[in-house]
């Protein structure tokens, strides 16, 4: 079997071109994701999911999707609820704690379920940024709450309700999107608050969730720290900052190459991300060209960043027992529309 590479890529539609299948099996990407325009019915999506895996000759392959609920969610019905979003979560945490935080875990619990009945096994949440007032509205509702505290303990429970379902989370976006006064899908956004202020607000619940397995990146340059890169290409926020000051040692991916904050082509973006310290790039539009150009400056997976890998892979080995209709049966006492 061809050694894995550090990247983690997508594809451009419902099932693989014969390019695609041939680019990935000479190239041997560690995972990959699913879009919006990837998903078709249950059938096209489990064949789409296990044609991916395999190309690269891994049946554990991570496939992984983006399904927060409100916005972003990928699943939709009759393949998945309409869930709520994660503001919705907080809202109920302001009025009742104990609730907000059941409800977070349900929530994650029945994604959990929704993405294994397709052979999904990875989902970017929890979403870890606290926004301020007039941030770009990228993050918006998807946020837990406006301060850390309730990004805390609802963050951590949906990681929790994932993983007892046997999904791997990945919080984002490390070390925090929530100051951004820019959508950095369009351009980068530049942060100019103090460390101070970034430590005890927008660091708060990445460090108080650095156990967690596996993070996303923030394409922000944090002008206190490194005026001159962003975190995604940073050594010095990913060595100083991400490992050392937020203590996480998990597996660490980039924020998707293809979107407008990064500069430079390609191959430069995928060098200048590995040289940083990121684990992983990924690469999400499935823009074949750019796909190759990723590829070409991507090395395998070895060494410390392997060894996160393997790590990732056992948080998702132990799922629980329970039953789903009971699980929809209870969200559904705090969120009747998607019982």
């Amino acid at each position: 079997m061809t050694e894995s590479k550090s990247m983690i890529l997508g594809c451009a539609g419902k099932s693989l071109t014969r390019e695609e299948i041939n680019f990935y099996r000479n190239e041997c990407p560690w995972a990959f994701i699913l879009f919006a325009r990837n998903i078709g019915e249950t059938e096209q999506i489990r064949d789409l999911v296990a044609s991916m895996r395999d190309c690269i000759g891994r049946p554990d392959a991570l496939v992984f999707i983006d399904q927060e609920g409100g916005r972003v969610q990928r699943l939709r019905p009759p393949l998945a609820p309409n869930y709520p979003a994660g503001g919705a979560l907080g809202a109920l945490w302001r009025d009742d704690h104990d609730a907000g935080a059941r409800a977070a875990w349900l929530m994650a619990r029945l994604h959990a379920f929704d993405l294994l009945r397709y052979g999904i096994t990875a989902d970017c949440l929890p979403v870890l940024d606290v926004p301020i007032q007039g941030a770009s509205d990228v993050i918006g509702a998807r946020a837990y709450g406006k301060d850390p505290r309730p990004v805390i303990e609802l963050g951590r429970a949906a990681a929790e309700g994932l993983m007892a379902g046997g999904v791997l989370p990945v919080m984002k976006h490390i070390p925090g999107h929530g100051r951004a006064f820019a959508d950095t899908h369009f351009e980068l956004p530049v942060v100019n608050a103090s460390l101070s202020d970034l430590q005890r607000h927008d660091f708060a619940p990445f460090r108080e969730l650095n156990h967690l397995p596996m993070a996303m990146t923030a394409h922000v340059v944090y002008s206190a720290i490194d005026p001159n890169n962003p975190a995604t290409t940073s050594g010095k926020v990913i060595d100083e900052i991400i490992r050392r000051e937020i203590g996480f040692d998990g597996l660490l991916m980039s924020d998707d190459t293809s979107m407008k904050a990064l500069s430079g082509d390609f191959p430069t973006k995928a060098a200048s991300i590995l040289a940083a310290g990121c684990d992983l790039v990924l690469h999400c539009n499935g823009v074949f060209e750019e796909m190759a150009g990723i590829a070409s400056r991507t090395t395998g997976l070895e060494g410390t960043s392997l060894e996160r890998a393997k790590r990732a892979l056992t948080y998702i080995k132990n799922r629980d027992t329970v039953e789903e209709t009971e699980i929809r049966a209870e969200f559904a006492t705090y969120f009747d529309a998607v019982a």
